[in-house]
């Protein structure tokens, strides 16, 4: 029983230390980084790593599961708020989310990736998108978002906000916020100019799915 208990504990501390380094790794790197990289920073081998965690998919779900619930959270706060100043709520939280992006390239990826294979991830993320396009119905309805910002054009912004934060963490790491105020300025109603014809809701769905195989979340 205690040799038994012992490796138990083992197996659990080489867990607990994948699942710390990954956030490290994944957050410096993304969600494409390599698992050996990962392994071998934990002080652990491959094989190990490839036995408590058999995709990089369950692992991006230990390191990763959490912090959509997060998410989940906030926007559930922004949805009850959202009657009294729907636009506060929506410009707010679609800060929120690019603050987030900005604190780690991983999560800048998975709230726009397509995870198969790990339902628990895609369940929130559904609901945080749910909840997203709720919001943005809610200020559409109001008249303080432009009527033609569509359910699919968040993905865009928040692909672009993930872009500029990869490219500019170490030099300009607040070139986000400024970037994400002229985009509410120009998303807030009455529009000045019109939009070019919204994206293909298939197009954008392949584009995420695009996203998840580049990181290897595709069963």
């Amino acid at each position: 029983m205690g040799a038994q208990g012992a490796l138990r504990r083992d197996a659990e501390r080489n867990r607990r230390q994948l699942v710390e380094t990954a956030k490290v790794v994944f957050a410096e790197r993304g969600l494409e980084a390599p698992l050996d990289e990962i392994a071998r920073r934990a002080k652990v081998g491959n094989a190990t790593l490839y036995r408590r965690f058999p995709s990089r998919g369950l692992l991006v779900a230990a390191v990763f599961e959490d912090a959509l619930r997060e998410v989940v959270a906030a926007t559930e706060r922004a949805l009850a708020v959202s009657a009294e100043d729907p636009w506060a709520a929506f410009a707010e939280h679609l800060t929120f989310l690019c603050e987030v992006q900005a604190g780690s390239r991983a999560i800048a990826d998975l709230l726009t990736a397509t995870v198969s294979g790990v339902p628990e991830l895609e369940t929130l993320r559904g609901r945080a998108f749910r909840g997203l396009t709720a919001l943005i119905d809610r200020a559409r309805a109001a008249g303080v978002l432009r009527p033609d910002f569509q359910h699919e054009d968040v993905v865009p912004v928040l692909m672009a906000n993930a872009g500029l934060v990869e490219r500019t963490a170490e030099s300009a790491p607040t070139a986000w916020r400024r970037q994400l105020g002229y985009t509410l300025a120009g998303l807030r109603a009455p529009a000045k100019t019109p939009a070019e014809p919204a994206p293909d809701r298939v197009g954008i769905l392949r584009a995420m799915h695009a996203l998840a195989e580049r990181n290897g979340l595709t069963s």
